[in-house]
């Protein structure tokens, strides 16, 4: 699923472009709103794949494994 430290960092502080929830983590986003995106393809290239990882992240209950990633907003 990842191949470096990187990835998983940038995973943790990827925000939503758009919509609803824009600006905010994809972490925090609600998995209702996920798989609505998902299920509709909105969402194309890098933002697609992190959306599944982030779903996948929330499914197997380890977003503990990344919020001490997240870097602090000011």
């Amino acid at each position: 699923m990842f191949s470096n430290k990187e990835e998983l960092i940038e995973l943790a502080n990827a925000q939503m472009p758009f919509g609803k929830y824009q600006g905010k983590l994809l972490l925090k986003i609600p998995e209702p709103y996920l798989l609505w995106l998902i299920g509709k393809e909105i969402a194309n290239g890098k933002l697609a794949i992190q959306l599944h990882q982030i779903m996948e992240v929330k499914l197997n209950g380890l977003e503990s494994i990344l919020e001490p990633l997240i870097r602090t907003r000011y």
